[in-house]
């Protein structure tokens, strides 16, 4: 068992005061936990994700009438809600979750030595973006599951996902320069990318708020435009995409590019394939509950892909220290000694 030091009171001021730099100057993590802390809450964003959508799909959406509280009486679910009422509280509960991998991370970037401002920045841009989330989730539920904050819901989850791959991204870099690998023609195409894969992600948005999952079994308002043409023009967006990352792979190839944005352009492309097989699948069988959530996990990857192409186009190399030269005399060559 690991003796905790007693604390004087100095100390506890200083903790009280200020914790993450009492904590930093008494431990320093080693690279790897840095990494696998920004990993971590990276992961908790998209498993947060996927379950909002198990509420939505298991028509649970209403499980707990009001917020904060699950209802008017009760701060937690009561057996009166039923699974409904698990089900959408427990998905409440794994926010605490996510917060716990978010302040990880932030606590592991604040002790990390040297300390580095930007990722503990990036770990409080998570936080934030997690608060103003929940506190989103609670309109959704207040105002009946409307299907415009629905997707605001969603979207705002997905602005998380891309704060959390570049803290991740960073953990892996140093603080220098960033150094650019491919030629103007290369980047722009990569952010006609980007833009194409956003487009398809709030597309996305328009068919779930139009499509039959409503997520209570209540009389639910919809998105008024028929869900069968917005999935087409999902499918239209999603095949943009696919023909940018393969013309990207192509340019990326004729130019010879360096190893890491081929790479990521390759995985890119297998995870779209994956993503374009299941969208196909659960259209033509009337979106099976368990194909939706799988599409909207993959969505989250897909999108996630996308950001490490763009953020393979640059590197940061690790900053060369000061060393003195071999060759020049030092003081004891000069007296002969």
């Amino acid at each position: 068992m690991v003796r905790v030091p007693k604390l004087t009171r100095p100390d506890a001021d200083a903790a009280v005061r200020n914790p993450l730099s009492f904590i930093a100057a008494r431990w320093t993590p080693d690279p790897r936990t840095v990494r696998r802390a920004a990993f971590a809450a990276l992961a908790m964003a998209v498993i947060i994700v996927v379950t909002g959508g198990a509420v939505r799909l298991t028509g649970s959406g209403l499980g707990c009438t009001t917020w904060p509280k699950c209802t008017d009486d009760s701060l937690t679910t009561t057996g009166a809600r039923g699974y409904h009422g698990a089900i959408e509280f427990g998905n409440r509960m794994l926010t605490y979750v996510l917060c716990a991998a978010v302040g990880w991370a932030i606590v592991a970037a604040r002790s990390q030595k040297p300390w580095r401002r930007s990722l503990t920045r990036l770990g409080w841009a998570q936080f934030w973006v997690v608060m103003g989330n929940a506190v989103l989730g609670g309109v959704v539920v207040l105002v009946g599951l409307n299907p415009y904050t629905v997707a605001a819901h969603f979207l705002l989850s997905t602005a998380l996902i891309t704060v959390a791959t570049v803290t991740w991204q960073r953990t892996r870099e140093s603080d220098a320069a960033p150094r650019t690998l491919v030629g103007p023609a290369v980047r722009q195409l990569v952010w006609f990318l980007v833009t194409a894969a956003s487009l398809l992600i709030v597309v996305g948005t328009v068919v779930t708020g139009a499509g039959p999952h409503a997520g209570d079994s209540s009389e639910v308002e919809r998105i008024p435009v028929d869900w069968e043409t917005v999935s087409k023009l999902h499918a239209v967006l999603a095949w943009i995409v696919v023909t940018l990352t393969f013309a990207l792979w192509f340019v990326l190839k004729a130019v010879d590019a360096p190893k890491p944005p081929m790479d990521r352009t390759r995985e890119l492309f297998v995870i779209l394939l994956a993503q374009g097989v299941i969208g196909y699948v659960q259209y033509f069988t009337k979106l099976p509950e368990a194909l939706v959530a799988l599409h909207m996990f993959g969505s989250c990857v897909m999108w996630i892909g996308v950001l490490r192409v763009l953020l393979s186009l640059r590197e940061r190399p690790e900053a060369v220290q000061d060393l003195p030269d071999p060759t020049a005399s030092s003081p004891s060559s000069l007296s002969g000694v």
